[in-house]
């Protein structure tokens, strides 16, 4: 009879999937709840709609005057030989035509700084915001103040 006990033993139950297959259940319709919830304005996620006729606002009281194309020849010992720079600049409309006839002035100016860049200058990564400011505030200087808001560089190409 010891033999018996011996070799019987018990077999181990399966675990039942039941309480696994009840949570992906559950987890699957509460994020699908969940996802109604929040698009549908339930739980103040979505943009609620307005009926408001508010005006669309002014488009700001400027011009853009084009500055004629710049064409410089850097010096010999440069890997690069010309750069070629062409920008606009803004300004307040009350003042275009007065910044119009100042535009020989401007493209002076701004010949003579970059003839002025040496090579060196060029190999910065942060020539061109550099070179932007340094031309925004000579332009300022020749047209006077408050006229010139920004200078956008339109082409900056170095050949």
């Amino acid at each position: 009879m010891a033999e018996i006990a011996a070799t019987e033993t018990p077999t181990p139950r399966k675990s039942s999937k039941l309480p696994l297959l009840i949570g992906l259940v559950l987890a699957v319709a509460g994020g699908g709840g969940g996802f109604y919830a929040a698009t549908s304005g339930l739980l103040g996620g979505a943009p609620t709609e307005t009926h408001d006729e508010s005006p669309v606002p002014d488009m700001p009281d400027v011009a853009f005057l084009e500055v004629d194309p710049i064409l410089v020849t850097l010096s010999p010992e440069s890997h690069v030989r010309q750069l070629r720079f062409r920008s606009q600049i803004e300004v307040a409309k009350a003042h275009a035509e007065e910044v119009r006839t100042l535009m020989p002035r401007i493209v002076d100016v701004m010949n003579s700084y970059l003839r002025a860049l040496e090579p060196a200058d060029f190999e910065d990564p942060q020539v061109l915001p550099r070179l932007r400011s340094q031309l925004l505030r000579r332009v300022q200087v020749v047209t006077g103040q408050g006229r010139v808001k920004d200078l956008l560089v339109m082409e900056f190409v170095l050949n």
